[in-house]
């Protein structure tokens, strides 16, 4: 069990795709098991580059990103943010990444639309990048927001997404109990549930 991040064919047996698909987006899951061991910035800039090619509206790049790495006073503010279920395994992580989306356009300082939905074309960029380079991105609702604005003075031109983690596979065993047993790649919905022609349907 210790090795299951390390071992594609786990997710292929727990995620049946329905149509082909490269391996990629199965074999891709979120686990917090994290060996503690540091990560290089070059690492951590292969993830921004990858980012940094992701389609945004009128190529706004509305995605904006503030890191902290483990050890340090930035870390320690970033880590506060963090409600306690998630500081019990993200204690291993090498970075943690805040990420913001800017909410308006540059050119027009009008309203974008679709800012959120453009830096999370970015994020699935993160993901895939870092399962492809081995490492383990998890992502983090699970924090206060209004203390992040505060803590890293963000204006309100800009929303507080979410927070990530990067860090290398770690042992399963080292998470708190009961951490072990949803550590596991999750299944996904029937493609019939979320997608309709012609019509919505509830």
């Amino acid at each position: 069990m210790s090795n299951l991040y390390h071992n594609p064919e786990c997710c292929l047996v727990n995620r049946k795709t329905e149509y082909p698909v490269n391996n990629i987006f199965p074999e891709r899951w979120s686990p917090r098991a994290m060996s503690g061991e540091e990560i290089d910035r070059e690492e951590l800039m292969s993830l921004f580059e990858a980012a940094r090619w992701a389609p945004s509206a009128y190529n706004n790049q509305p995605r904006r990103f503030i890191y902290a790495k483990n050890g340090t006073p930035e870390w320690d503010k970033m880590f506060s943010l963090l409600v306690e279920f998630n500081q019990l395994w993200v204690k291993k992580a090498s970075f943690l990444v805040l990420v913001l989306s800017q909410n308006i356009f540059e050119h027009n300082e009008m309203s974008n639309l679709t800012h959120s939905f453009d830096v999370g074309a970015a994020w699935m960029n993160i993901v895939l990048q870092g399962s492809i380079n081995g490492l383990i991105v998890h992502g983090m609702s699970g924090l206060n927001y209004e203390k992040a604005r505060t803590f890293f003075n963000i204006s309100k031109e800009y929303n507080i997404e979410m927070m990530f983690a990067v860090g290398k596979p770690g042992k399963i065993e080292d998470l708190p109990p009961e951490m072990q047993e949803r550590e596991l790649p999750s299944d996904r919905k029937k493609i019939e549930e979320f997608v309709f022609e012609g019509e919505f349907k509830k």
